[in-house]
């Protein structure tokens, strides 16, 4: 994922909000992939609370790695843990420069109630 000259801030480095839209980027990039995109008439993943740990600074130009790890499985929620990396002159990811999570529950969105998670998200999640 690029960093952009836009996610900047006056003191010259990402700006901390930033971080929480690389994370979010992640989260829907894993949601498609294993097929649970969010569906506003029906159901889908809401995030209850965020947070991120702001561990070095990240500048423009520069390209990161998100990874995206998830928590067993509730009645209808688990947690998303994200590490932040830049990526090396070598194409390697280095070291830790944020991480951050989620707790996502997931909701019948007509209804605005949680919902038991879809038996395809619950198998993967174990």
């Amino acid at each position: 994922m690029p960093i952009r000259w836009g996610d900047m801030d006056a003191m010259g480095h990402v700006n901390n909000t930033v971080y929480f839209r690389y994370i979010e980027q992640a989260r829907i990039s894993w949601f498609d992939r294993i097929g649970c995109a969010p569906d506003p008439s029906g159901h889908g993943p809401v995030i209850v609370n965020a947070h991120c740990s702001f561990i070095k600074q990240l500048k423009y130009p520069g390209e990161i790695e998100v990874t995206t790890l998830v928590g067993p499985a509730g009645r209808s929620s688990f947690e998303m843990t994200h590490e932040i990396r830049l990526i090396g002159a070598d194409g390697m990811p280095g070291p830790v420069y944020a991480e951050g999570g989620a707790k996502v529950v997931w909701v019948d969105f007509p209804s605005e109630k949680s919902t038991p998670l879809p038996d395809q998200l619950r198998a993967l999640l174990g």
